[in-house]
């Protein structure tokens, strides 16, 4: 018996960090054949040394694989985020051209940040089924990112690019290090690309922006050479151009890829055609700029998704604007221009789902990605909520996942991944929410295959007590009722510190919030400090929102069997 209960261990352990298998065997499989665009019922799958050895009825189970009895789920290809930048955490901070609060945090504090978790964003993607990403440029640092990521035992495949060749630099950005470099000459962006040749860049990011004294037609001699450059080194080049013009004079200069959607005018059928003549896929984007005027009016509407699946304290920083000491008249002028610019914005979202819509019937290639890690746009959480907006715009749900698979694959041409056949690299997600049914299918994932490695997506990014406090806090700033119950016990119990029982049960604590959720509108709790010994979690708080004056209070927070089972306040 104990050795059964060793093996079983074993078998346990391997799921929950992916280990290499010699193979696994998938039966009873229903598969989706992207490109056919239907499922195929009733296969087995035989996946080894990474790759899809064999698919069919047929096929039988080798001696020593691991099996997995696949009945009752559905099997769609790895999905691929081509629009990210690891550099960049979501949060506040990072992206001081757009907010500067490095006095508050200084830069560098972020940079170390995204590079000293970077297996927690990795294992966030493997977590919601994304198994590709596209780093779509950041500093030199970038590529010291994929090689820890091929370091990794099991990681997304990551493909990406050095600094952004640029007609502007953001004054924030003139570091050491910059993601951006603006280029003056025509030699200049040559050079850009040959310096990073070294690094093996996967392709070439370019920058294009329009100035008022420095309009795009006047530079585009420069970004026509950088993409020159790019091609006579075998590179693929993306370029982010927002404006009709600017995107039209990208595409005529060699552009591969388009990773923005034009929302200063609508399409017409000059711009359609030279996608289509010039087989240039174009990424929308279309969730980034109304996360940054959400955080900035400090009026977040955060996905469930981002609730789950995103990094919790990166998240929490984006309540930070209302309790930041010492810059209020910063943060006064950053609300109001959020505030102004909702019906500017409303009117740019419209404009990027409708010009999506005529792409999409002109049968443009339409690839998914979501320029994560700007303000308020969480790596992997955020991919879901793209695919939303994308079918709002008219996409299917079969051309929404194709764009979030074969598509995206073939932007960098990387032939063995996005669709499910023998010889495909085995880059799979296993779902019981049949995908073509539900878009937002990321709850309904119990298994990721990256690479041929067999992930259990409960085992990965188990929540720490510091986590689920964390977490909690964020609903609470949020009012967010059904996120702020989720990382409590069923049967939770609330104490008045040190022994008065106040309230018992999710059920009550959902009564007495929802509705001081619902009242309290300038509700907010700044955590102070916070200490973490072992199952408990204490956090000193300052709370507004009753009455004019801050209070004081103690949190102390008790995690039984990965939930927060007592909860004690002091004040």
């Amino acid at each position: 018996m104990r050795n059964v209960l060793f093996i079983l261990g074993v078998l346990i352990a391997q799921l929950a960090v992916g280990q290499t298998h010699s193979s696994v065997f998938i039966k009873n499989a229903t598969y989706l054949d992207v490109k056919k665009g239907k499922y195929i019922k009733g296969v087995n799958l035989l996946i080894r040394d990474s790759q899809i050895a064999e698919i069919g009825r047929k096929v039988k189970k080798p001696e020593g694989a691991i099996e997995l009895d696949a009945s009752g789920k559905y099997i769609i290809p790895g999905l691929i985020d081509a629009h990210i930048h690891f550099f960049q955490s979501g949060g506040l901070y990072t992206r001081p051209d757009a907010i500067d609060l490095r006095d508050v945090r200084p830069y560098n504090n972020e940079l170390l940040y995204m590079h000293e978790n970077l297996d927690n964003t990795l294992d966030r993607y493997l977590k919601v089924g994304i198994t590709t990403v596209y780093d779509v440029g950041g500093p030199m640092a970038n590529y010291d990112i994929r090689e820890k990521a091929s370091r990794k035992d099991v990681a997304p495949n990551v493909f990406l690019t050095g600094p952004l060749i640029s007609t502007y630099q953001p004054k924030a950005f003139e570091i050491e290090d910059p993601p951006i470099i603006k280029v003056n000459t025509e030699e200049e962006a040559r050079e850009m690309v040959r310096k990073q040749l070294p690094y093996k860049p996967d392709f070439i990011k370019i920058w294009y922006i329009n100035l008022p004294d420095l309009p795009s037609d006047q530079t585009y001699q420069l970004i026509e050479a950088g993409i020159e450059e790019s091609h006579q080194n075998n590179l693929p080049v993306a370029v982010h151009a927002t404006e009709l013009n600017t995107a039209k004079l990208a595409i005529k200069a060699g552009a591969d890829f388009l990773v923005h959607n034009v929302d200063d005018k609508p399409v017409d059928y000059e711009f359609i055609q030279l996608l289509k003549d010039n087989h240039v896929t174009l990424v929308p984007t279309l969730i980034v700029a109304g996360k940054y005027n959400q955080v900035f009016s400090q009026n977040n509407h955060l996905a469930t998704a981002d609730f789950k699946y995103a990094d919790p304290f990166v998240l929490g920083s984006l309540f930070d604007l209302q309790h930041i000491a010492g810059k209020k008249e910063l943060i006064e002028k950053y609300k109001n221009y959020g505030e102004k610019g909702k019906e500017r914005l409303a009117v740019a979202d419209g404009m990027r789902k409708a010009n999506l819509k005529a792409l999409y019937d002109a049968g443009v290639k339409i690839a998914t990605g979501t320029d994560a890690g700007n303000v308020g746009t969480h790596h992997a959480s955020s991919y879901f909520e793209e695919l939303k907006w994308m079918k709002e715009s008219g996409m299917a749900h079969i051309d929404i996942i194709r764009a979030s698979t074969i598509n995206a694959a073939e932007i960098l041409n990387k032939d063995k991944l996005g669709n499910i056949n023998e010889g495909m690299q085995a880059d799979l997600v296993i779902t019981h929410i049949d995908p073509l049914a539900e878009i937002n299918f990321v709850d309904g994932i119990e298994y990721t295959i990256s690479s041929g490695n067999l992930i259990k997506t409960d085992t990965l990014l188990s929540d720490s007590p510091e986590m689920l406090a964390q977490k909690q806090l964020n609903a609470y700033n949020a009012r967010d009722i059904e996120a702020f119950l989720e990382p409590y016990a069923e049967d939770v119990k609330v104490y008045e510190f040190p022994n008065k029982l106040t309230m018992e049960g999710k059920e009550a604590m959902r009564k007495a919030y929802s509705g001081m959720f619902e009242k309290v509108t300038n509700l907010h709790c700044e955590l102070v400090n916070r200490i973490v010994q072992g199952n408990t979690v204490i956090d000193q708080e300052s709370v507004t929102g009753f009455g004019e004056d801050k209070f004081e209070a103690i949190a102390v927070y008790k995690v039984k069997d990965g939930k927060i089972a007592e909860v004690y306040f002091l004040r």
